[in-house]
C-alpha cells in the first residue's frame, strides 16, 4: 500500500478487532439475531429464500440464522479467530454456511462471485477506513442481483472518538449511487445508530435516492 496513513488506518482497525476477539466476547456479539433482519426475512412482504452475503459476520450468529431459514449463505469476516468460532457454531447448529476469512472491501480476492439477493452488514461498514469504502460499495454492486437489498446497521460518527468511523444516510446515497436508499430507521442504542435499507436498481442505472417506508 503506497499511502502510509491509509495503511496505518487499516492496520489499526485489524488490531482493534483482533484484540476484542482475543479478549473474549466482543460487545457487539450478542448471539441474538436482530429483529430488523428477522423482519426482512420473515415479515410481511419478505422475499423467498435466495442467496445472501454477510459482511463482517463475526462468530456467525446471523449467517446461521439465514441458513436455517433456507438461504444459501456466504459470510466473510476479517478476523480469523471469529471465523473459526463461526465454523464451530455452524457445525454445532447443523447449518450449511460458507465462512471465509477476508476483507469485505476486497471481495475480488475471495470466492464470492454472486449474484446475491441480500447483503447483510451489522456494523462492518461504519468501521471501515474511508479510503476503502468505495471499494466496498463497488464489490457489492458487482455481485448484486437485480433488485437486491442491502440491510445495514451502523453507528453515527458522533458515537466514535476518532475521525474515520461512523456512517450517515447522506454518505450512503453518495457511495451507493446505483442503489436506492429506501429506509432509515433510528436505532435504540445509547449512542446514535441507524438501520439502513438499500435496493439495487433493476435498470442498472443511477436510481433516484429517496427514502420511503418500504
Amino acid at each position: 500500500m503506497d499511502d502510509p496513513k491509509a495503511a496505518a488506518q487499516e492496520h489499526a482497525v485489524r488490531r482493534e478487532l483482533e484484540g476484542y476477539y482475543a479478549a473474549g466476547k466482543p460487545p457487539w456479539d450478542t448471539g441474538v439475531t436482530p429483529p430488523e433482519l428477522v423482519n426482512r426475512v420473515e415479515g410481511d412482504g419478505a422475499p423467498p429464500p435466495g442467496r445472501a452475503l454477510e459482511l463482517g459476520c463475526g462468530t456467525g450468529t446471523n449467517a446461521i440464522y439465514l441458513a436455517r431459514r433456507g438461504w444459501d449463505v456466504v459470510a466473510v469476516d476479517l478476523i480469523d479467530r471469529a471465523v473459526r468460532r463461526a465454523r464451530d457454531k455452524a457445525d454445532a447448529a447443523g447449518a450449511t454456511v460458507r465462512l471465509l476469512c477476508g476483507d469485505a472491501t476486497r471481495l475480488d480476492d475471495l470466492d464470492v462471485p454472486g449474484p446475491y439477493d441480500l447483503f447483510f452488514d451489522l456494523s462492518c461498514y461504519c468501521g471501515i477506513p474511508p479510503h476503502r469504502r468505495d471499494a466496498y460499495a463497488a464489490g457489492l454492486a458487482r455481485r448484486a442481483a437485480p433488485g437486491a437489498r442491502l440491510l445495514m446497521f451502523g453507528y453515527g460518527p458522533e458515537a466514535f472518538d476518532d475521525p474515520i468511523s461512523g456512517v450517515t444516510a447522506d454518505e450512503l446515497r453518495t457511495r451507493f449511487a446505483d442503489w436506492t436508499l429506501t429506509d432509515v430507521t433510528p436505532g435504540t442504542n445509547d449512542v446514535p445508530t441507524a438501520w439502513f435499507t438499500l435496493r439495487r436498481g433493476r435498470s442498472g442505472g443511477a436510481a433516484a435516492q429517496t427514502v420511503d417506508s418500504r
